[in-house]
């Protein structure tokens, strides 16, 4: 894959197992998209604003953020208040990836312009594919 098309894939997920199925979807599918871990939005808003004091920031071109709903500290939608709040962070793309099925969950994650609203597989087969398939979507989207 070229350089210039890789995808800078921030996931914001305090699951640990979470986080392990998704490096493992991601290289069970050859994706080779650098991927940042954040454990709830307090760590993400650092990375992504690049405070290097607190943790590896994520580069500031062709982002997008993986982001669960339910986490400690700062949840997924106060993560978004703050995201689509910031002039220099509102445009970046985020596809919720939760097992949240609430309709209420759904309605206000969209108030945020998400790109996506998925559900978490119960399988890893499943899982995987889900990756993949996001992948390809993403690949084939021009993002700055």
């Amino acid at each position: 894959m070229q350089e210039a098309r890789l995808i800078n894939v921030l996931l914001i997920e305090d699951d640990q197992v979470d986080v392990m199925n998704v490096k493992r979807a991601f290289k069970k599918n050859n994706i080779s998209n650098p991927l940042y871990v954040a454990g709830n939005g307090i760590e993400a808003l650092a990375m992504l604003r690049g405070d290097p004091n607190q943790f590896a920031p994520v580069p500031t071109h062709r982002r997008l953020i993986l982001l669960d709903l339910n986490m400690p500290k700062m949840g997924g939608i106060e993560f978004l208040h703050a995201l689509r709040a910031d002039p220099v962070l509102q445009k970046t793309p985020v596809v919720v990836l939760t097992t949240s099925n609430r309709d209420q969950d759904r309605i206000e994650a969209y108030h945020f312009n998400i790109a996506g609203y998925l559900l978490k597989p119960v399988t890893f087969s499943a899982f995987a594919e889900l990756m993949a398939a996001l992948n390809n979507y993403w690949m084939l989207c021009e993002m700055p």
